[in-house]
């Protein structure tokens, strides 16, 4: 093993410098780190869990108000219920929302960071809509919509819209002008500088923004359900509130936390298939 040897001056001082564990085994070191991640991932929420249980046994919380983990598992309400079809409803408005949010904020995210014009026309006005509590749109939408499903998708999709457009417009944006000035001057059409340079260049800030958005649709899909639906994890998590029953709306609560983790996580991975060349931290974003 041999260490890099710097004379700092005559008097013969030398710094030397070992390698370290990354530099002699790059594989066994990013194995050992991956472990390290999962254990401390898994642990937390397990010891977390476990101080909620003990607190619970010590009379540290008052449990004629609040229910334990253990309470919860064994609740005979919990099994009454068809747990995974509320999952499963829920699941799909969110999808569906986030998936047209996703197209629509992509696609004029995208003309608004490519073109002035597109810009300057419509930037004032979405920026003025994006303040718009989401919320208050709901009696405008069950009125054009009606009860059914149909206007908790929109709203989600619009919620979604504008986190991703957002990401999108500032990533074509920032695009680094030494780029576009090396694809024109090799005669690139407007075409292939888009398709070669902008959105690739682009590409993953906008996984970030999607990354995002995934989070906030959870976020929109518990509140639509809490006010205007009558299943689905916002329905349970109000079911449990209005009956008295806090293990309901814990479980809600704890499923409607794994399934917004489940979603970012599986984007993330997409991310990295899609955008190989980006290094991992520039797509991770905040979930």
């Amino acid at each position: 093993m041999t260490s890099l040897e710097h004379r700092e001056d005559p008097t013969g001082f030398t710094v030397r410098v070992a390698p370290t564990a990354a530099d002699v085994d790059p594989k066994r070191f990013h194995r050992r780190q991956r472990r390290t991640e999962l254990s401390l991932a898994i642990g937390v929420p397990v010891a977390l869990v476990a101080i909620w249980q003990v607190a619970f046994d010590l009379e540290f919380i008052d449990n004629r108000f609040y229910a334990s983990p253990w309470e919860i598992v064994t609740s005979d309400e919990l099994r009454k219920l068809e747990f995974w079809s509320e999952i499963w409803t829920s699941a799909q408005r969110m999808l569906k929302g986030f998936v047209l949010g996703s197209a629509a904020g992509i696609g004029l995210g995208v003309a608004m960071g490519v073109s002035r014009i597109v810009r300057a026309s419509l930037e004032s006005l979405l920026s003025a809509l994006y303040t718009v509590p989401k919320l208050a749109l709901i009696p405008l939408f069950v009125t054009l919509f009606g009860f059914g499903d149909l206007p908790r998708i929109i709203l989600i999709a619009v919620t979604v819209f504008f986190f991703v457009w957002i990401a999108t417009m500032s990533a074509v944006i920032g695009v680094d002008e030494g780029y576009r000035e090396a694809a024109v001057s090799f005669g690139a059409s407007n075409r292939q500088l888009f398709r070669h340079v902008l959105f690739p260049a682009a590409l993953p800030q906008v996984f970030v923004g999607l990354r995002i958005a995934a989070g906030v649709a959870v976020l929109m899909l518990i509140g639509v359900e809490l006010v205007l639906a009558s299943d689905g994890l916002g329905a349970l998590i109000e079911k449990g509130r209005t009956l008295f029953l806090p293990e309901l709306t814990y479980v809600g609560i704890a499923m409607a936390a794994l399934m917004g983790l489940i979603f970012s996580s599986v984007i993330r991975i997409i991310a990295r298939k899609v955008v190989p060349w980006a290094p991992e931290e520039q797509t991770r974003g905040q979930a």
